[in-house]
C-alpha cells in the first residue's frame, strides 16, 4: 500500500490518500490522472488493467485500488 500511496502522491500531492474514499467523486483524480495512474500501476505491479476495470468504484480510494491490484495479480 505504501508504494501505491507514493504513486498517487506523485500525481496529486494535495490529497490524504490514507483516508479519502472519494477520489473520483470529489474530482481529486481527473481522467488524465487516471490514465497516468493506470500506466504506473501496470508497470509497478506487473498487471494489465482491462477497460472493464476502469470504473469509479475501483478508483475511489487507495484501498479500493489496492483491492483491484491484488485481484488482478491473482488472476
Amino acid at each position: 500500500m505504501e508504494k501505491l500511496i507514493e504513486i498517487l502522491e506523485d500525481i496529486n500531492p494535495d490529497v490524504d490518500y490514507a483516508t479519502c474514499e472519494t477520489l473520483i467523486d470529489d474530482h481529486h483524480l481527473n481522467s488524465l490522472a487516471i490514465i497516468s495512474l493506470i500506466a504506473e500501476l501496470e508497470e509497478e505491479y506487473d498487471i494489465t488493467i482491462p477497460a472493464i476495470e476502469i470504473v469509479p468504484d475501483n478508483f475511489n480510494s487507495a484501498e479500493r485500488i489496492m483491492k483491484m491490484i491484488t485481484r488482478l495479480q491473482e488472476e
